[in-house]
């Protein structure tokens, strides 16, 4: 049987935890990576989301992003590959030693939007991001865009590496995902994220901006928790995948 993991970048917002909203995502998912001080997350929003997604048996892990809370990481920075190192690094500390207090384990790094796209793109910034990790722990799972040459460099680095895919991010015909700039970058229809969900997992294949069919292998897909009606779009793809034969399970 085809399975795939069901993940979602999380304690981004603090309002979202405290009315539920964040919460009310994780039945439909697998895997949470915790927002931990770099583009958002403070010690109280990391506790809170950790105690969450353990109580929903959700596995954990890190979403180390650049440490730039205005832009919410967004915005490429040029920073170098000791700074990027040292950020990631005591990002995943911060996490860890909630984590620990709360006998819980991070199991994978996913770095967040601009320095995970940046690292697409740039093999010395995705060696500093694995560089960052190696100084926590090596025994854990990178998350990288699916095709993308990051994935082997963070193997090349030592790690296992996850080939991640989106559904509710439209993507180029190279493969990358449309920048936000755009306004089809995302997919707000459930329907239409569930569906693009399902292609990735039994086809393998996804419909380009430009109706173009490129092809995608991923073992992990994503879902954004800042995305409005996240949790619509969440119960719709795993939903839709489940009634497709595929298990939704974790990494």
């Amino acid at each position: 049987m085809t399975q795939i993991d069901l993940n979602c970048d999380m304690g981004e917002l603090p309002e979202a935890i405290a009315d539920g909203t964040q919460e009310s995502l994780m039945p439909w998912l697998t895997s949470a990576n915790i927002a931990c001080g770099g583009h958002a997350g403070d010690e109280q929003t990391i506790e809170a989301t950790v105690r969450q997604a353990q109580k929903h048996n959700l596995a954990i892990g890190a979403h180390p992003g650049y440490p730039d809370r205005e832009n919410f990481g967004r915005i490429e920075m040029n920073l170098s590959s000791q700074a990027i190192s040292d950020s990631v690094f005591e990002q995943i500390e911060a996490l860890d030693e909630i984590a620990k207090r709360l006998n819980a384990k991070i199991v994978h790094v996913k770095p967040h939007g601009a320095l995970y796209n940046q690292a697409v793109r740039n093999r010395e910034i995705a060696m500093a991001i694995a560089d960052g990790v190696a100084r926590w722990k090596r025994e854990v799972v990178l998350v990288g865009l699916a095709g993308s040459p990051m994935l082997d460099t963070f193997r090349e680095a030592g790690f296992m590496a996850a080939a991640e895919a989106f559904a509710d991010r439209r993507y180029e015909p190279d493969g990358t995902l449309r920048p936000r700039k755009f306004r089809d970058a995302l997919l707000h229809d459930p329907g239409v994220a569930a569906k693009q969900a399902v292609s990735i997992a039994t086809r393998g294949k996804l419909i380009a901006q430009n109706s173009s069919e490129i092809p995608v292998t991923a073992q992990t897909l994503c879902i954004h928790g800042d995305t409005p009606g996240a949790a619509k779009i969440a119960a719709a793809v795993s939903k839709a995948l489940r009634a497709a034969g595929v298990a939704v399970k974790r990494l």
